[in-house]
């Protein structure tokens, strides 16, 4: 039976783990071998690895750092950051990632996902959608936030599932780093435009934030970043995940409601 996933979804830059707000005011937390060794011991479902600066800096993968990662990761790992080529994607499934996800190339070049789905299998191509809202819309904005695609995050969403995209996953620029919740209404409408698996970033504060977008949704992925690396009202940076109870009865919960 298909669950949904409780993902802790960590930012790079400089080969430092950093948190950002609304995609601005990098706060250094750490560096992200430690952190992977601490989601291996508290059993995360999943691991998400994003290089916030190689797009914006026209830089390709770091294909050391990667694999430093995906040898010490014991759980599914997704690695998103410079990717641009079938090429690079298969390199970085070589090296020990189960997904790679692409944003700004994947919008500009749309035949690039069916390239790398057939490269690397429709499972490991996943699409990041990073957006802010505009009215009753949500536009995707691209090279860490600094470009407007003008583009419906919608549209774009079902151009990529039509092109081979194995998941979504939709990261609110609004709600990054606030802790106040998800956009629920944002993952309900991506849900709806979808049937492919799906993955929520953005916003998560608490453990009933989790619980309230798997109600919203049901089975996706709920992924977070000051969630899992910080702790208290001051954000003292700790690295923490819900226990197996806690995270079995949050998704019992949550799927009750759905």
């Amino acid at each position: 039976m298909l669950r949904p996933r409780i993902t802790p979804c960590l930012l790079v830059r400089g080969g430092g783990l950093v948190k950002t707000v609304a995609f601005e005011n990098a706060k250094y937390v750490g560096d992200p071998i430690n952190a992977v060794k601490i989601f291996n011991e508290k059993e995360a479902d999943e691991l998400i690895v994003l290089d916030i600066d190689a797009t914006a800096e026209g830089r390709t993968p770091d294909f050391k750092m990667i694999g430093d990662l995906a040898v010490e990761c014991r759980m599914p790992l997704c690695y998103g950051g410079g990717v641009k080529t079938a090429e690079q994607a298969k390199h970085i499934i070589g090296l020990g990632v189960e997904k790679v996800a692409v944003s700004s190339a994947a919008i500009e070049n749309p035949g690039l996902i069916s390239h790398i789905s057939e490269e690397i299998g429709r499972q490991s191509m996943v699409i990041v959608l990073d957006v802010r809202k505009k009215g009753t819309d949500y536009e995707v904005w691209t090279h860490n936030g600094t470009r407007n695609t003008g583009r419906s995050v919608f549209d774009l969403a079902r151009q990529a599932e039509e092109n081979g995209a194995g998941e979504i996953v939709v990261n609110s620029i609004d709600n990054d780093g606030q802790m106040k919740g998800y956009d629920l209404e944002l993952a309900r409408r991506i849900r709806q435009t979808v049937t492919i698996p799906m993955s929520v970033l953005g916003g998560a504060g608490s453990l009933k934030d989790v619980g309230a977008v798997i109600g919203e949704c049901g089975v996706i992925g709920a992924a977070a970043g000051s969630l899992f690396v910080f702790k208290g009202i001051y954000r003292a940076v700790l690295i923490n995940y819900p226990n197996p109870g806690q995270k079995d009865e949050i998704i019992r919960t949550g799927l009750k409601l759905a």
